[in-house]
Parts: C-alpha cells; sequence; structure tokens
C-alpha cells in the first residue's frame, strides 16, 4: 500500500472522531480518537535497533505515516514512545511482552490440548469441602497451575500486546516466525487460550486488515446522523 493510502487512513479517522456519533464507537471514551504522531524514520530504525527484530511492513508503514498509537480497534492501538533513552509500548498489559525477545520466533503451538483438559477436570467443586476456607485455597492454587501454563513467558515470545478489549481481554501483533504480521486473539483470562483472528475466508488476520475493518465500522456510526 502506498504512503499516500497510510496518509489517507489518519484523515479518515480523525473525520470520524470529529462525526456526529464519534463518543457512540466502542472504545472511544479510552482512545478519544486522538492519534499519537507517527515516528520518524530515525525512529522507528532506533527502535528496531534496540528490539533486533524488522516490524512487519503494515506496521511499519502505519507508525511510519499514521500515528505511533491512539485511536483503533477497543480502546486504542498501544502507543510506542521513547521512554528514559528507550522505546516501549504502553498500555494495560502492554508489559506481559518481553521486549528482549522479540526477536525469537512466536510458537507455532500452544500447550497440550490434552494438559489443558486434565487442568480443567481437576477444578475443585465446592462440595468437596467441609471449610469454605479450604475451598477458597484449593481454586487459588488450581488457578495458579492453570495460569502457569496458560501465561508461560515462552508463550508469547516474537509478539507485542498492541489493544486490550476490557476484563483483561487483548490483542496481541505478531512480530516474527511462521505467523509474522498477524493479529491474534488473548482471552486467557476466560481460560481460552491464544488464538489467530480470521477473515471470512479462514486466512489470519494481518494488521491492515484489522485496522481498516474496524475503521469501515467505526466510519458507519461515528459519521450517521444523530
Amino acid at each position: 500500500m502506498t504512503d499516500r493510502w497510510w496518509a489517507g487512513l489518519r484523515r479518515r479517522v480523525e473525520a470520524a472522531g470529529a462525526g456526529p456519533g464519534g463518543g457512540e464507537v466502542f472504545g472511544a471514551f479510552g482512545h478519544r480518537w486522538v492519534v499519537e504522531e507517527p515516528l520518524t524514520l530515525g525512529e522507528l530504525a532506533e527502535l528496531e535497533a534496540q528490539t533486533g527484530v524488522r516490524l512487519p511492513e503494515e506496521y511499519r508503514d502505519f507508525l511510519l505515516h499514521v500515528g505511533a498509537g491512539g485511536a483503533d480497534p477497543a480502546y486504542g492501538l498501544f502507543p510506542v514512545r521513547r521512554v528514559r533513552g528507550g522505546w516501549r509500548w504502553e498500555g494495560d498489559g502492554a508489559d506481559l511482552a518481553d521486549l528482549s525477545r522479540l526477536a525469537e520466533p512466536f510458537p507455532d503451538r500452544g500447550p497440550d490440548p490434552k494438559l489443558l483438559d486434565d487442568l480443567l477436570a481437576q477444578c475443585p467443586e465446592e462440595e468437596c469441602f467441609d471449610d469454605i476456607e479450604d475451598f477458597d485455597d484449593a481454586i487459588e492454587a488450581w488457578d495458579e497451575r492453570g495460569d502457569a501454563v496458560l501465561f508461560a513467558p515462552e508463550r508469547t515470545v516474537g509478539a507485542i500486546a498492541i489493544c486490550h478489549l476490557g476484563c483483561a481481554q487483548r490483542e496481541w501483533l505478531i512480530l516474527s516466525g511462521s505467523h509474522r504480521g498477524t493479529v491474534w486473539s488473548d482471552c486467557r483470562a476466560d481460560d481460552v487460550d491464544l488464538a489467530p483472528l480470521l477473515n471470512d475466508d479462514g486466512t489470519p488476520v494481518r494488521f491492515d486488515r484489522w485496522y481498516t475493518d474496524w475503521l469501515d465500522k467505526a466510519e458507519r456510526t461515528a459519521l450517521s446522523a444523530p
């Protein structure tokens, strides 16, 4: 896609934010339709040198021609900023990404499904306990075992969290490995494993499609007459 196309995307976001229904778009009260200034080529080079990975092309173009973060699906695209001499993404859950491991390939496979099934089968049942405190302790221990599997640090190497949907649900952009450039859903807080977002034809959703699909829908609400 051309530089002009990306620049036009920023203008579309700004127009939607100024529309009569802009405040009705989900998440608008979080991002307030603000789009941060784009990165310069020098800043992008500095970011990629620090992380040791070349960002996916669509996301690079977005950072250079649209903005470093701001208005986007849900509560806003986590902005990437220079903080105390280093670069980092900021937002609710952005710190889940290990910036020292972004060049490592994102895993092709998640946990063994049998392991997850066994964990669910081991969920304590309240009627099996005489003391409610013992039940609470058992549930806490069971949650910790599950989190150790689902939230193991190696599960999200090579990826960054890019937005949150509320209730600890997030979406990730894959930077390295065979899934590079695709966007994944993260509902692990609800015991649902990481999964790629899919187009209607079953192909993985890439960053540009992820953003423009949101904007197309947001415009229908934001630009409609009250």
